[in-house]
């Protein structure tokens, strides 16, 4: 694991609104640490440098793992991971009706929701209760 210098994580953390970068989960209600991840891993030739480093929560980042591309579901063709400091989370997401979902609006997006199980039940769960209690989440 590649040592990030202590600036630089400053400098991400400045960048993320204390969410996670590709589901948006606000690490206040998580209960947990979030990492600095590479976007492009290092074992891909990924540098540690800003615009390759993003905040995220654990379970995105395990998942994602070193992964660059998934099968999109609809197409079932290979499409590329959501690049958090590179493209705009709403153009490739949208959030469902009741705020419980995030839905893919492209290939990337698709992709990435099946890819680091954005719509996993536990998060559904966490989601609804977030927004009947008025915690302030996403876009």
């Amino acid at each position: 694991m590649a040592r990030i210098p202590q600036a630089l994580r400053q400098a991400v953390m400045a960048a993320a609104p204390g969410r996670c970068a590709y589901c948006l989960s606000p690490e206040q209600m998580m209960g947990v640490t979030f990492e600095v991840d590479h976007v492009i891993p290092r074992s891909a030739g990924g540098h540690t440098q800003l615009d390759n480093l993003c905040l995220s929560c654990p379970t995105c980042n395990r998942h994602k793992a070193n992964r660059l591309s998934a099968r999109d579901p609809l197409s079932g063709h290979a499409a590329p991971l959501f690049h958090p400091t590179q493209d705009t989370w709403s153009h490739h997401f949208a959030w469902s009706a009741d705020g419980a979902h995030i839905n893919g609006r492209t290939p990337i997006g698709r992709a990435t929701v099946e890819a680091l199980r954005f719509n996993r039940s536990a998060m559904i769960r966490l989601r609804r209760y977030w927004r009947a209690t008025g915690v302030q989440f996403g876009e």
